[in-house]
C-alpha cells in the first residue's frame, strides 16, 4: 500500500478519518506492506514559506506516527528525498496526452482562481502523483474522492507505458471507505473540509486545543429540526454523526441511537467530548516526538532508504525498456 500527505496547511480530523486512521487499521491488518510518503514536492505547486515548508514536513511526520502509524510496521519518507519520483514523472510527461491532463478537474478548479499564477507543476501534478504510486507497485492505494481521477489517470498511464514497452508496471487499486472517507465542513457542509479554507472555523485541527475544539463544535451550523439523524436532508448533522462514529469507534447507526433524545446542543457536547479525548493522546504523543528530533530522523532516513531501495529497481527497469542506455 502506498499512500500520502502534502506538507502545506494544517492537518485536520478529515485528513485523520479520510487518511491516517484508515492506515492505521490496514496496518494492523498485518497482510500488507505500507509506505507513507509525505509529498512535499507536491506542496510547492502552490508558493510556499520555505522555512514553514520545513517545520510542516517535519510535523507531519510526527504526526504520521502520533495517529498510528508504527515505524517498526510501515515505512515513513519525504518524497523529496527519493530523487526517483521526479525522474518517472519526466518519462510520464513524455508519453501521457496533452488531452488526458486538460480533463484533470481539480487543476480546473484551481487554474481559474489563479489564473496566469497557475504554475506548470500543478498541470503536472496528477503525473508526480502516478509516479509516486506506480514506482512501489501497490496492490492498493487509499484516497479521497477528490483524488480518485488522479489515480484513474495513473491507471491510464501505467497501462499506455506497458503497452508501448513492456510490462512495467501494476494497475492500482483504490481503498475508499465510504463513511468516514469525506468529512465536510463544520461551517458549511456541502463543501469538504480542507486545509486552505479560508474560514478557520470550518476545520478542526489535529493540534487545535479542547477550548477551541470546544467552540468550533459548538459554533458548528446544523439543520432545520431537532432529529438527530444520518439523512441525505440533514447534511450537517449527518457529518458531525460520521465525525462522532470516526472518533469513537462506534457505528453511525449506533451513534444515532446513542443520541436519539438529545438535542443538538447535547449532541453537540458529546462530539465536543469525544475529540477532546482523543485528539488530547495525539497531541501528547506528537510533542514527544517533535522534541526527538534524533528519533525522528532515523524513522525517516530508514524509510527514504527502503522507499530509494525499491523504486530504484523499477527505474532500472523503465530505462531498460524505454531505452535510456548507452
Amino acid at each position: 500500500i502506498f499512500s500520502g500527505i502534502q506538507p502545506s496547511g494544517d492537518l485536520h480530523i478529515g485528513n485523520y478519518l479520510g487518511a491516517l486512521a484508515q492506515w492505521s487499521k490496514l496496518q494492523e491488518s498485518g497482510n500488507y506492506e505500507i509506505l507513507f510518503c509525505v509529498v512535499d514536492l507536491h506542496a510547492i505547486t502552490v508558493p510556499q514559506d520555505p522555512v514553514i515548508l520545513k517545520k510542516k514536513i517535519r510535523e507531519v511526520a510526527a504526526l504520521y506516527i502520533a495517529c498510528g502509524i508504527d515505524p517498526s510496521k510501515s515505512k515513513i519518507f519525504v518524497q523529496s528525498e527519493n530523487q526517483n519520483h521526479p525522474y518517472l514523472t519526466w518519462i510520464f510527461d513524455c508519453i501521457t496526452p496533452m488531452g488526458w491532463m486538460e480533463r484533470m478537474t481539480q487543476y480546473k478548479d484551481k487554474s481559474k482562481k489563479n489564473g496566469e499564477r497557475t504554475s506548470v507543476g500543478l498541470f503536472n501534478y496528477p503525473l508526480l502523483m502516478a509516479s509516486d504510486i506506480l514506482l512501489y507497485d501497490p496492490d492498493l492505494v487509499p484516497v479521497g474522492d477528490d483524488q480518485k481521477q488522479h489515480l484513474e489517470l495513473a491507471g491510464d498511464v501505467a497501462e499506455k507505458f506497458n503497452k508501448t514497452f513492456g510490462e512495467a508496471f501494476k494497475i492500482p487499486k483504490i481503498f475508499n471507505q465510504k463513511e468516514t472517507a469525506r468529512i465536510m465542513s463544520l461551517s458549511n457542509p456541502t463543501a469538504k473540509m480542507s486545509k486552505s479554507d479560508e474560514d478557520p472555523s470550518g476545520s478542526i485541527l489535529l493540534l487545535d486545543d479542547a477550548e477551541t475544539i470546544e467552540k468550533k463544535v459548538k459554533r458548528a451550523v446544523t439543520d432545520s429540526g431537532n432529529e438527530i439523524q444520518y439523512h441525505s436532508d440533514k447534511p450537517a448533522i449527518s457529518n458531525l454523526l460520521a465525525i462522532y462514529s470516526g472518533f469513537s469507534g462506534t457505528s453511525i447507526e449506533n451513534a444515532e441511537r446513542k443520541n436519539k433524545n438529545s438535542s443538538y446542543g447535547e449532541f453537540k457536547a458529546d462530539l465536543a467530548s469525544v475529540l477532546v479525548e482523543k485528539l488530547g493522546e495525539i497531541q501528547r504523543r506528537f510533542n514527544e516526538l517533535i522534541k526527538d528530533e534524533a528519533h525522528l530522523n532515523t524513522v525517516l532516513d530508514e524509510g527514504r532508504d527502503f522507499a530509494h531501495s525499491i523504486s530504484s529497481k523499477k527505474i532500472e527497469l523503465v530505462k531498460d525498456l524505454v531505452g535510456l542506455r548507452r
